[in-house]
């Protein structure tokens, strides 16, 4: 028995890593609901999950809000019948020296890394409790949650925080049947890691592409990452054969950060 017929909620899923996230889910049996900023790329991942034969939603909600976040979990209960996997997938990149980071980069990077996932965590955890069973809340973290990277200390900074929080939720929910673990990914291959790579290349001068392959060329098992190969671990954080885990964040790297 897996995850058919449960409900998952992904936020930041409509691309990247929390698309490949909602495809894999969908694919165990899951239904979904697509939640995103950008209302038509939602809508997109949304018909893709449908083309798999499950049922999904998208919805537009910004996870810095509380009351957005809320309205998502209370909208994927209600009109796909039941909440069951929450995942905090959505997060943004920032690379700048320690020196150089402004009030306002921080305060953006904290809302959208730390306070997203913490409200996820709360709401999820109250919509269980609520529903009178157990769920599933899975983070996303980083290999810069295990290890501070320079250039950017900030963003490890944020999925440090991840861990924490992944870590103390866990503690405070177990006994209502509620596991917390989270995920770190290394160096995928998409949107976010061409971002990362040419603010590398304005700040030291490197060619583009140049950063991108000198992580990659650490990789133990000698490539770069995919969005699928992440949807994997995350697809066993959310079904039955992870119930016995809890607090933990993984790492899915290839072999770059080993702890």
């Amino acid at each position: 028995m897996g995850i058919e017929g449960k409900v998952a909620l992904i936020t930041g899923a409509g691309q990247g890593i929390g698309r490949a996230i909602a495809l894999r889910l969908a694919s165990d049996g899951a239904d979904i609901a697509i939640v995103d900023v950008n209302g038509d790329k939602a809508e997109a991942v949304a018909d893709e999950v449908r083309s798999r034969g499950s049922k999904a939603i998208s919805i537009v909600a910004d996870v810095t809000a509380r009351d957005q976040v809320r309205a998502a979990v209370d909208q994927a209960d209600e009109e796909l019948g039941s909440f069951d996997i929450i995942v905090n997938n959505a997060g943004i990149a920032q690379v700048n020296p320690i020196a150089d980071v402004t009030p306002d980069e921080v305060s953006r990077i904290l809302a959208v890394n730390v306070e997203g996932v913490l409200w996820g965590i709360q709401v999820a955890a109250a919509k269980f409790k609520a529903l009178g069973h157990g769920g599933k809340i899975i983070n996303a973290s980083s290999i810069a949650g295990h290890e501070g990277f320079a250039m950017l200390g900030v963003y490890s900074a944020t999925k440090f925080a991840v861990r924490a929080l992944t870590q103390a939720a866990a503690k405070e929910f177990a006994s209502d049947g509620i596991t917390v673990n989270a995920y770190c990914p290394g160096v995928v291959g998409t949107d976010m890691w061409v971002t990362i790579d040419e603010r590398f290349a304005e700040l030291t001068g490197a060619p583009r592409g140049a950063t991108f392959e000198k992580f990659v060329g650490g990789i133990a098992l000698g490539r770069a990452q995919t969005p699928d190969d992440v949807a994997a671990f995350v697809s066993y954080l959310a079904g039955p054969d992870s119930d016995y885990m809890t607090g933990q964040a993984g790492l899915i790297d290839g072999g770059l950060v080993f702890r």
